[in-house]
């Protein structure tokens, strides 16, 4: 397990996007669910499975088996394609996605989860040429990378037979580098680069409640997230080689304010019907010395739905026991420049093992974003997991 965290640590490290809109603000965020729930279009809020470690609602952990030790873990590979009016460009890349654990720790009422998520990543070149008058040629390119990484620690309690309530703490950390050059042809036009270097750490909180009732076959749950505006402990380093420039701005980054409400249905553990809505509130949340709203940035919401179905858990047949899923996920991007949506489509299915409480789950993702008339970006990104359940609680008679 220790191996697992600490692998995760160096490869979380590496790029996780290849996306040129990861160029602003955060970059790309992560929307922390398991890779069944992602397959589902990212719902996460509602959702409460004794199968699945879900980080995004934190009073999801007393759904777990009372014997029951839990791991997950996932790796994705990307595939992008961009198109502009210069013309298009492929892009591949791949990484370690996550790896998160969970256990009880009294009976059915406490359960705790631990784990290490990603929250942003960046990771974009961009390369322009043009001319002035036919006079000076030059070519400006644009280059960035990095992460910011949460590690978390969540408990659960289940206050009745109808109520749980949770709460993760999270210590985040990490940099996001970007470089801008401009340089000409002309020997007579001096060059110029810019570096920029935000880096960042905190520890933030995130609330989580959920209501559960069972009737015969029917399962109905509702949940809801809050997390606090919180002030991110930054420094951001500015280089300049025109002039050799090098200034800091310490402080002025916030987190924004987050919620969310969700809800499922389940029927006789065979079909699950779930949505989810979620809002970040960047408009107001300070970057870089100003509120969101003066640097860029708006409010962002995504809403997701998802379904799962097998046609009979205890079934003799191995496919009637095999988990079928699809999603769908809708989101604003946060950057006002940006007016098209994220659309992502979303298929998977869950491959239970036959002598462990093992489940592998393997999910495809298309996203959508951009316009023609703009940038335009079309991915494909192939996510594979494992959940393993471990009766570690177990007290053999001897």
């Amino acid at each position: 397990m220790v191996g697992a965290l600490l692998l995760s640590v160096t490869m979380m490290g590496q790029n996780m996007t290849s996306s040129p809109y990861s160029r602003y603000a955060y970059g790309d965020l992560n929307e922390n669910v398991p890779t069944g729930y992602r397959a589902m279009g990212g719902v996460g809020f509602g959702m409460r499975n004794n199968r699945a470690i879900n980080p995004s609602q934190p009073a999801s952990y007393t759904a777990c088996d009372t014997l029951t030790f839990m791991f997950d873990l996932a790796a994705s590979a990307n595939w992008s394609r961009y198109r502009d009016a210069g013309g298009m460009k492929n892009k591949a890349n791949g990484n370690l996605e996550y790896v998160t654990m969970q256990f009880p720790l009294y009976k059915r009422w406490v359960a705790m989860s631990l784990g290490l998520l990603p929250y942003s990543s960046v990771g974009y070149d961009i390369q322009l040429s043009d001319s002035i008058n036919s006079d000076y040629h030059y070519t400006t390119y644009y280059a960035g990378d990095g992460n910011i990484s949460q590690v978390y620690g969540g408990l659960s309690f289940n206050v009745c037979n109808w109520l749980a309530l949770g709460a993760n703490v999270y210590y985040m950390w990490g940099e996001l580098s970007h470089m801008r050059m401009l340089s000409f042809t002309e020997s007579n036009v001096n060059s110029t680069i810019q570096y920029e270097n935000l880096s960042v750490s905190n520890v933030r909180f995130r609330a989580g409640a959920q209501l559960f009732h069972t009737w015969g076959d029917h399962t109905v749950n509702l949940g809801a997230i809050y997390e606090h505006q919180m002030k991110l402990h930054s420094d951001l380093l500015i280089f300049e080689t025109q002039g050799d420039t090098v200034y800091t701005i310490t402080g002025g980054w916030q987190l924004p304010m987050v919620w969310g409400v969700g809800g499922s249905y389940n029927w006789a553990n065979r079909l699950t019907v779930a949505f989810d809505f979620e809002r970040q509130c960047m408009a107001s949340a300070m970057y870089g010395g100003a509120p969101g709203s003066m640097s860029g940035l708006r409010d962002r919401n995504r809403y997701a739905f998802g379904v799962e179905y097998r046609h009979n858990p205890m079934g003799r047949n191995y496919a009637e026991r095999m988990l079928w899923r699809a999603g769908i996920n809708v989101q604003d991007e946060y950057l006002t420049m940006v007016g098209a949506k994220k659309i992502t489509a979303s298929v998977g299915i869950g491959f239970p093992l036959y002598t462990v409480g093992t489940v592998i789950n393997t999910t495809i993702e298309y996203t959508h974003r951009g316009t023609s008339a703009g940038l335009e970006e079309n991915a494909l990104r192939l996510t594979i997991g494992a959940s393993i359940a471990e009766n570690w609680f177990f007290k053999r008679k001897l």
